[in-house]
């Protein structure tokens, strides 16, 4: 068993021409491009997919191997999970040489080997290089095919870099280097991820409300703070690709995520120092100016350079704990501390400032002037609410959702009933000064 650490990028089909040459600038050794034709098994009811593991038979000039992966990590476009590759005397599948340790609990291997067929196959032409980095050496992959499933296709144009041996850190530093002429995109689904999508019959991707974020029960401060740029990461990836599907809505959720990374910022800001995230605000704040032009085209701003480098330094800031370098022993003791503690504490806060801001009636320049501020707090609300039951929430929530969509919809007449909804509502939470 290994773990694949991989970086998946999407290749803007204006990049494809020169990408063999940025890439053998580094250096590489080069192997020429060779077919590889994979066909993925599962049952009829995806008991495979329900448990987290993927299984494929690879076939390449006469060779056969199977890979079975499980359940791992996607943060944006790195893709970290747990892999085993058995060599095969031919195309037939045999999970009976797969180690025990692959199957969850409960799951047997004798009982799944009649019940497994073909679900899709994937068809594409891999082009390869092996470059030494730092003190690494990683593979990277260019592969143009296609996913099938039955009657559904969907085109591969995809640029991998996996870590053979060396450090994440060479890794990502590598990326950057290879991504400043832009063209490429993070993916983060795998190509296992789209076959069982078309095999499905590809139905339509739908909008997701943002999520409260749900860390352990007893989770740190710091794990909190990890857990949130994660979710807000995956919702942007999410809805990065159906903007590129044609969902003209789904800007917005972007934008969404790309606020809750910043209220993340200013939650944390009493442990985490504004010289450790000065980079990514300014990337994030040009990143927004971009996204928020009328005109904006996803076939152009999701392949520019400033647009991947932001999501690169968000990725390794995350993965790599960015912040560590910049805290003071007084903050590490607080980022060590109870999150659920934190939440509450910064919980009322965030009302409290609402309530002294929306105390009472404002003129029309005034209420626009605090929108957004109450913007911010309410991806606060999602930030810090997790522990509490959803319901009693989203209700708290949708109160000053409310008076948020009062004051940017003008001419509204429920403006100042909206407002004395959400100011007078109680806190869902318990007090602090209670404990």
């Amino acid at each position: 068993m290994s773990e694949e650490i991989e970086l998946k990028f999407i290749v803007h089909p204006d990049a494809v021409s020169s990408l063999g040459e940025r890439v053998s600038a580094t250096g590489g050794v080069h192997s020429p491009a060779q077919h590889l034709v994979n066909i993925y098994f599962d049952t009829a009811e995806l008991d495979l997919r329900r448990h987290g593991v993927g299984l494929r038979v690879r076939g390449n000039n006469g060779r056969y191997e199977m890979t079975a992966k499980t359940a791992g990590k996607v943060v944006a476009g790195l893709h970290q999970h747990p892999e085993y590759n058995i060599p095969l005397p031919g195309p037939e599948l045999d999970i009976a040489l797969l180690p025990a340790e692959v199957w969850p609990e409960g799951v047997s291997a004798a009982a799944l080997q009649s019940r497994l067929e073909p679900l899709f196959r994937t068809d594409y032409q891999r082009e390869k290089w092996v470059v030494t980095y730092g003190d690494s050496e990683i593979e990277v992959a260019f592969d143009r095919g296609e996913v099938v499933a039955g009657d559904e296709r969907e085109a591969i144009c995809e640029l991998e870099m996996e870590l053979l041996l060396g450090n994440i850190t060479d890794l990502l530093s590598f990326a950057r280097s290879l991504t400043v002429d832009g063209g490429l995109r993070l993916g983060s689904l795998s190509k296992a991820a789209r076959g069982y999508h078309l095999a499905a019959g590809n139905p339509p991707r739908e909008i997701r409300a943002l999520p409260l974020l749900r860390p352990a029960p007893k989770a740190t401060v710091e794990q909190g703070l990890s857990e949130a740029l994660s979710l807000a990461l995956s919702h942007w990836q999410y809805h990065e690709e159906l903007w590129l599907a044609g969902v003209p809505l789904a800007r917005e959720s972007i934008l969404t995520a790309i606020t809750l990374i910043r209220e993340t910022f200013v939650v944390m800001g009493n442990m985490i120092p504004r010289k450790a995230t000065t980079v990514l605000r300014a990337q994030l704040a040009e990143v927004s100016e971009r996204l928020a032009l009328p005109d904006g085209d996803p076939r152009t701003l999701c392949y520019e350079a400033v647009y991947l480098q932001c999501k690169l330094a968000l990725t390794t800031w995350l993965i790599l704990a960015g912040w560590q370098s910049s805290v003071t022993d007084a903050a590490r003791k607080k980022l060590d501390g109870s999150f659920k503690r934190f939440a509450d504490v910064m919980l009322s806060r965030c009302a409290a400032e609402l309530k002294v801001a929306f105390g009472r009636a404002l003129s029309p320049e005034e209420y626009h002037q605090q929108l957004p501020r109450l913007e911010r707090r309410i991806m606060a609300f999602h930030l810090l609410s997790g522990s509490y039951p959803a319901n009693k929430v989203l209700s708290y929530i949708l109160h000053w959702q409310g008076l948020q969509q009062a004051i940017a919809l003008p001419g509204t007449n429920d403006l100042e009933f909206m407002r004395r909804q959400a100011v007078t509502q109680a806190g869902f939470w318990r007090s602090v000064n209670n404990r």
